[in-house]
Order: structure tokens, then sequence, then C-alpha cells
């Protein structure tokens, strides 16, 4: 190679150098934020507790939520109503089957298993939301239903479909009905939030037709499209749930997640997006763009759960579509795990497509967060995806996106921070500050260590050694003879941030 051949290629490999290691930079520097909701989804539908009995289930719990500790999580999304039943203690539905293997029948040893994660997911500094499935009242594997269920109470609020019993959102007794079981959740369990996913009208199935041509005839309200008709049915639901929740407390989030699609472009050129596949709005009358524009809804999760590269439903056009259309209102991305381990990363086959995709959450501007498809995939780090959060992406922690449409109010600041030697070592104390309502109340504290020199930026979550319900923390004393500056902030139940409190102390 000639010299005046190198003159022209050494420029260009220092420009792809460089280029390299402004990418790496950018992937580095924002794989770490603040504030992120950092969700999965535990479900039970899989059958994973069915039967296992008391001792096993909360043996396997404590394993799943210490391993997504570890891993960065900060919210847990726990199925508490998968089929008109409950995990949790209700007077209105029956024990889930998925819980004791027969519906209706208690657990032995007895125990409230929504309760107990509420505990033990608070403990953790976690946010536990509460996921119900509003209209499904019985799944395809259900071969008995206790006495107590709504579709042998109610019958003529059930029309079944494909194998289902879906609970009919043509009648108000029927969204009525799921209101109250979302409101008795929320007066009753110290939930974080209600969650519900995309089981609205049923999922289409060859050669079956809803039956609600009479309901429709019945009561048209005005509309004459029966499309038009069923999504309005959803939507009355939408503000009636969204309401409903925040009467009893306001604070309590109501997420929705719903299918991954809204519409193809090829039936709505202006809002579609550029796939081809079963869509929200046409065959689940899921309108979650109004929802979203109406603030009925606190927070969404679509589920993404397709590869880049999807020839139907490609992941990359996707969260560019959501992220672009659906920014009124807190935007989580629903991540299949296993589906994205097990895909090649189409511009590097030796490895899969979890880089890539956590790379378009830190470009696109309106994505606050992510919701992991299932717990246990992450849990049992298949591809490594465990390791790769928190070693990598959710390495430090992170607080809840805010929500000032709901409150923006900050607590007040915490009080006699002080450094204290007891039996179990070193600890850093403080005092909870006065407040007057929910908005002001402290409920978790922040705690930041800085350098003795080091100028102190709480926006920066590399320095928190803490998120803690506790007012105190055990230090880590070496010998006395370094100096650090802590901070200690409140946060309340919207995690707004109080003003910083900082105290001198030697390590």
């Amino acid at each position: 190679m000639n010299t005046h051949t190198l003159n022209i290629i050494k420029p260009l490999i220092l420009a792809f150098i460089l280029m390299l290691q402004s990418t790496c930079f950018i992937l580095e520097s924002q794989a770490i934020t603040k504030r992120e909701f950092r969700g999965a989804w535990i479900q039970c539908v899989n059958g994973q507790f069915e039967g296992i009995g008391t001792e096993e289930m909360q043996r396997t719990l404590t394993y799943q939520l210490n391993e997504l500790q570890k891993d960065g999580v900060n919210a847990i999304i726990f199925q508490v109503r998968p089929e008109c039943d409950a995990l949790y203690e209700s007077k209105y539905e029956p024990w889930s089957r998925f819980l004791t293997g027969k519906q209706g029948l208690a657990p032995q040893p007895y125990w409230d298993p929504l309760a107990w994660m509420i505990t033990e997911c608070h403990k953790r500094g976690m946010e536990l939301h509460a996921w119900i499935n509003p209209f499904r009242a019985k799944t395809k594997v259900t071969k008995e239903l206790a006495h107590t269920h709504i579709a042998m109470q109610r019958p003529n609020l059930i029309f079944p479909y494909d194998g289902l019993y879906i609970l009919n959102p043509a009648r108000q007794e029927s969204r009525d009905y799921i209101c109250m079981i979302a409101a008795d959740i929320v007066r009753r369990y110290d939930v974080d939030g209600l969650h519900i996913d995309d089981y609205f009208y049923p999922y289409p199935a060859p050669g079956c037709v809803i039956p609600d041509e009479i309901d429709f005839r019945n009561n048209s309200r005005g509309f004459t499209n029966i499309s038009d008709w069923r999504r309005d049915n959803v939507n009355l639901f939408i503000k009636q749930i969204y309401d409903t929740i925040h009467q009893v407390k306001p604070w309590v989030k109501f997420g929705v997640s719903p299918f991954g699609i809204y519409r193809n472009q090829k039936n709505d050129p202006e809002r579609g997006s550029a796939t081809n596949g079963l869509q929200n709005y046409d065959e689940l009358y899921a309108d979650v763009l109004l929802w979203i524009s109406q603030g009925w809804l606190d927070y969404c999760v679509p589920q993404l759960y397709w590869e880049i590269g999807h020839r139907a439903a490609d992941y990359d056009t996707l969260i560019r579509w959501w992220s672009q259309y659906a920014a009124g209102r807190p935007l989580y991305i629903g991540e299949d795990v296993e589906r994205t381990v097990k895909n090649a990363d189409l511009n590097n086959p030796q490895q899969h497509q979890m880089a890539t995709k956590y790379y378009l959450h830190s470009i696109l501007p309106n994505i606050d967060g992510t919701v992991l498809w299932y717990a246990k995939a992450a849990v049992d780090n298949i591809g490594n995806y465990g390791t790769m959060l928190r070693t990598k992406y959710w390495r430090t922690p992170a607080l809840q996106p805010l929500m000032p449409f709901i409150d923006d109010t900050k607590p007040g600041v915490v009080s006699k921070l002080k450094p204290v030697w007891t039996s179990d070592g070193y600890m850093l104390f403080w005092q909870a500050p006065k407040y007057n309502d929910w908005r002001d109340k402290p409920e978790k504290y922040v705690v930041y260590q800085f350098g003795a020199k080091e100028e102190i930026n709480i926006d920066d979550p590399t320095h928190i050694v803490g998120i803690t319900n506790d007012t105190w923390i055990k230090l880590p004393y070496e010998n006395g003879k370094t100096k650090y500056m802590y901070v200690v902030t409140s946060l309340n139940r919207l995690s707004n941030e109080g003003n910083y409190v900082k105290k001198k102390i030697k390590l």
C-alpha cells in the first residue's frame, strides 16, 4: 500500500474509531438515568404457582424478588385476578385455581398473596401494581367454576367466545362490577398501581362471532356502526375505572398494557404504523390514543414482544411509532425477554437483540421505562439478560418517573441527620419531615454519597447508595480516615423529591 493511499485511509480509520467511541459513550451515558420505570410482570396463568402450597410459593416469590432487585427492577406488576377470581382475600370473587388448583378453595396454610407481595416489594424499595384481567371471566383451560363466580351468579352478564367466558362490555352492570372489584382492591390494599392488560373484547377467532347484536339493537346510544359502539363501550369503561381508582386513592396509578399495534397504515394512513398485524382499534375495540389524549390512564405499556426485523410487526418501527404518538402519558415498553435473546441482531449476528433494543430506548425521546415479560425469564437469566441489566442497563438505582398531572408537591426536608455507632455498626439516622396530607407525606428516602470535595449533584444517579422506607441506613465504615458528604432527600407517593440535607462523615 503506497503512502498516498495510507494518507487517505488513516483519517477514515480515525473517524471510524471516533464514531465507535462516540456510540459507546452514548450507549453508556444514556443507559444511566435517574428516573425510569423498571418493571416486571409476575403472572399466574402459566401455572407456576398452581397447587404448590403456601411455603413453596413464598419461597419461589422471595427468590424471584431478590433476583429482580439485583437486576435493578423497581416495580412488580403482580397478576391477582386472571378470570374473575382472586389471588387475594375477596368477598366478591372466589380464590383462583391458579393459586390452589381448585377455584374457590382457600390456600392452606392460609395467606393473602397480594398483601404478602406488597410487604415484600415495599421492603425492597419496589412498587407493587395489582394486575387484573378486566373482562375475561374464564380461560379456555378452566373446566369448573365455583358457585360464587360471577358467571354462576349473574350469567346474563357473560357471553361465551371460543372456549372463553367474557364479561359483556356492552352492559353497564359489567363495567360497574369490574370497577367495584378495582375499588375494593385499591381501598383495602396499599398498592402503588392498578394495572390492566389487553383483554377487552376477545381476540378474533376463526368462525366465532361476538354475540352482542341484541345489545346493540337495544341500546345503540345513537351509534349506527357496531364497531364504533363497541369501542365506545370500552371507552366508557376506561374512563369509569380511572375515575373510580382516583376517587378512592388519588395517588394510585392506573396503567394499561395494550396490544402492540394500534392500527396498520393501510387502515389509517395518518396515524397507523407500517405494520400488518392485529389492531387494537379495529379488532379489540381499544382506542388507546383516545385514552391517552383524554388523560384516562396514568401510564401505558404497549406489548412490543416482536423482534427487530419481524415482517408483520417490526420492533424498530413500533417503538418509534409509540414514542411519536403516545407521549401524552408516561410510556413504558413491554419487552419479551425470551424473544429478544433468541433472535440475532441484524447488524451483528453473533449477538442477540438486547443491546440494540435498549439503545432504541435510550435515543427515543418519550420512553420512560420498560416492563419485562416475563419476570421468571429475567430471573432465569436467559441469554444473560439479567446479568446485563444488573451490570449495565440498570446498574444504578432509579426513581419512578414523575406524574405531575396527579401531583407535583414536594415533601418536606428531613432533619437531625446524624451518624451514630450502634451494636449493628455505624448508622446514619435522620428524622422524617412533618406533613399535612398524602401529597407531602414522606414515603421513602434517597441517600447519596459524594466525595468530600465533590460538587453535590443529586441528578446524577451514580451517587445514590440507597432508596429506603427506613429513617436510617448502615454506613460502609472502614478506618475513619476518608471524608465523604452524605445527602438525604425524601420522596412522596408519586416520587416527588424534597430538598436535600447534607452531612460530612468520615468512613
